[in-house]
């Protein structure tokens, strides 16, 4: 009985290792090759279950993804000569299982990548060295990414992988270049600053001149307005007098000689050497005796009148002279009979004077005749 279940399970053992060695599992995320001796003899790409030769055959997976590569850091230089830091990765996938496994060998994946990095470290300083670096700065990147992308597929078609994509992740400047390159843009940008503001400063200019001559414009027609209408008014006033003063003329004549007395007499101090017969004392000069010598006309009769001066204290020195002789007594008694025409005189002149010294405020002056 012993011998007999020893002869059942034997076989049944080997049967249960001769199906787990020689049959195989595809993953749909995965592609097989099958191998005899190194040799390949099978590529199994659809998923599911395979069959192969136990212990003559192996099986070797191959990641069916995409998958993706960082490149290392590569310093490049653009036609301009200012040296850039690229950093770049790359999205491919396995295609060609077969040619694959023909082109790294037993390498599989890590000696495709180190493939792949050669290829794209080329395209890249064959490309982005072709070009300035404001051109790998500016919007035209994608352009440049296409153009090492389609460079790169040609050589990874011969190691069985087909590139899907290549993007420039960071583009920096090398460290021992970075601050004379910030401070070339900072000068560029400080001339570019200067620039701006002379050609603000050159139109402000041009502006405040423009301003300028237009309040100059604006005030000379101003002022050329106002001088006209100031003619126009002033002749309307020369007429308005002319018509006026036309019906009384000897008025027009004592109001033109108290308008000279009020201008001449001003400020504190004010002294004027006239002769006696000057037409200025016109109106300043008393009513004298026939024989006087500085005898004037009257105060014209349109002129009011004063009142009459005060008589003068009967004690007075001036009046109590005695008379030198018989002729004196006539005299005198001429002088009486023409006290009061003198004293009335003399008022209205005093009046004219007074009303000459308040037409400025606070002035007075001092009339010297000179005698002929």
């Amino acid at each position: 009985m012993r011998k007999s279940a020893l002869y059942l399970i034997v076989p049944v053992v080997l049967i249960v290792v001769l199906a787990f060695t020689s049959l195989f599992v595809v993953d749909e995320r995965q592609k097989a090759l099958v191998l005899q001796f190194g040799r390949v003899v099978a590529v199994k790409e659809d998923p599911g279950l395979a069959v192969k030769i136990p212990f003559i055959q192996n099986v070797v997976y191959y990641d069916d993804r995409i998958l993706a590569r960082d490149v290392e850091p590569l310093e490049v230089t653009p036609s301009d000569d200012r040296r850039l830091v690229v950093d770049a990765f790359a999205r491919y996938r396995i295609t060609d299982v077969e040619r694959f496994r023909q082109a790294v060998g037993v390498g599989g994946e890590f000696a495709a990548e180190q493939r792949l990095d050669s290829i794209l470290r080329a395209e890249l300083r064959e490309v982005l060295g072709s070009v300035s670096s404001n051109e790998i700065l500016s919007e035209d990147r994608a352009a440049l990414m296409a153009r090492i992308a389609a460079g790169a597929r040609a050589d990874a078609q011969a190691l069985g992988l087909q590139i899907i994509d290549v993007r420039l992740m960071r583009t920096d400047l090398p460290p021992q270049n970075l601050e004379a390159t910030f401070a070339r843009m900072r000068a560029e940008r400080e001339r570019e600053a200067a620039d701006e503001i002379a050609r603000g400063e050159e139109a402000a200019q041009r502006i405040r001149a423009q301003a300028d001559r237009t309040v100059v414009e604006l005030t000379s027609e101003a002022q050329r307005e106002a001088e006209i209408t100031r003619g126009e008014a002033d002749a309307q006033r020369n007429n308005i007098f002319a018509q006026a003063f036309t019906q009384d003329p000897e008025f027009f004549e004592f109001y033109r000689s108290l308008t000279a007395y009020q201008r001449a007499l001003q400020g504190s101090n004010s002294t004027l050497v006239l002769s006696p017969d000057s037409e200025f004392f016109d109106y300043l000069k008393t009513d004298r005796l026939d024989g006087d010598p500085l005898n004037a006309r009257p105060v014209p009769s349109s002129v009011p009148q004063a009142a009459p001066a005060a008589a003068p204290p009967a004690d007075d020195a001036a009046l109590q002279a005695p008379a030198a002789d018989g002729d004196a007594a006539g005299t005198d008694d001429a002088a009486a009979s023409q006290a009061p025409d003198s004293s009335d005189a003399g008022a209205a002149p005093a009046a004219v004077a007074a009303d000459a010294s308040d037409g400025g405020a606070d002035s007075t002056g001092t009339i010297v005749p000179i005698a002929q």
